[in-house]
Formats: structure tokens, C-alpha cells, sequence
């Protein structure tokens, strides 16, 4: 088992975006609720809504690319990798 993947088949909206049964091996659900949702510079392909909410259906950016992510969360929050790495010492 990986930190950096997690599948969940048995869930009722496996999978949740519209992909071929051969990028399901691949389909990571560890971000299930993607952690750049707030980030307007995300790097997922969505669009706003009409009522200001982000519609990230056609992205399946957290799904496949756990290094974009966890490299632009370390961005977002600098001092997050290292207060973990001092607390580990």
C-alpha cells in the first residue's frame, strides 16, 4: 500500500469523471475532494458558474498527479513541509 494511492471501487461514484476503462487502473482517489479547489492558479481545467462556484467536472487533475498537487499545496503553505520535518527531529 502507498501513501501516494488509494483506489476505492467499492464507492458509488467510482469513478466520478467520465475516463476509459484502461485510465481506471490508474484513477487515484486519495484526493477525492481535490485540496486546490480554493486556488483560482489550480491547474485543473474548470470553468466558474453563473453563482461564482468552480465546476471542476472535467478535471481529473487530482486524480493522476499527486506531485502537481502536493508540490502546489507546499507552495501555497511554505512553512507547512518544514514545521512537519522540525516536529519529526
Amino acid at each position: 500500500m502507498s501513501y501516494r494511492f488509494f483506489q476505492n471501487r467499492a464507492c458509488e461514484f467510482f469513478p466520478c469523471h467520465h475516463i476509459s476503462e484502461h485510465s481506471q487502473e490508474a484513477f487515484n482517489c486519495l484526493f477525492c475532494y481535490c485540496p486546490l479547489y480554493p486556488f483560482p492558479d489550480c491547474g485543473g481545467r474548470y470553468w466558474m458558474l453563473q453563482n461564482g462556484l468552480k465546476d471542476c467536472s472535467n478535471c481529473t487533475l487530482p486524480h493522476y498527479e499527486y506531485d502537481l498537487i502536493v508540490n502546489k499545496l507546499i507552495e501555497k503553505y511554505p512553512g507547512a513541509s518544514s514545521a512537519k520535518t522540525e516536529s519529526m527531529t
